[in-house]
C-alpha cells in the first residue's frame, strides 16, 4: 500500500488513467467489431464505410498510448485486406 503523499497521488492518477484507457480501448474494439460484422454480412460498401470510420479510431488509440503503433498499423492493414478481398 502507498505510504507517502506522492505515492497516494500516483495511485489516484493511475486509477484515472486506467479508466480513460479502458474506455478508449473499448471504443476502438467497437469500431473494429463493426467492420468485422460488415465483412461477415458480405456487404462490401458497408464494410468499406465501417473501415473508414474505424481507421482513425485505431490510430487515435495508438497515439494516446493505449496500443502500440505497430499493433494499430497491423490491425488496419489486416482489416483493409479483408475488405479488399471481399470482391
Amino acid at each position: 500500500m502507498a505510504n507517502t503523499k506522492s505515492a497516494k497521488k500516483m495511485v489516484r492518477k493511475i486509477a484515472t488513467r486506467t479508466e480513460v484507457n479502458k474506455n478508449r480501448r473499448s471504443r476502438m474494439r467497437t469500431f473494429v467489431r463493426k467492420v468485422e460484422e460488415a465483412i461477415e454480412s458480405g456487404d462490401k460498401k458497408a464494410a468499406a464505410e465501417a473501415l473508414k470510420a474505424a481507421q482513425p479510431e485505431i490510430m487515435r488509440a495508438a497515439g494516446k498510448g493505449v496500443i502500440h503503433k505497430n499493433t494499430s498499423a497491423r490491425k488496419v492493414s489486416r482489416l483493409s485486406a479483408r475488405v479488399k478481398a471481399m470482391a
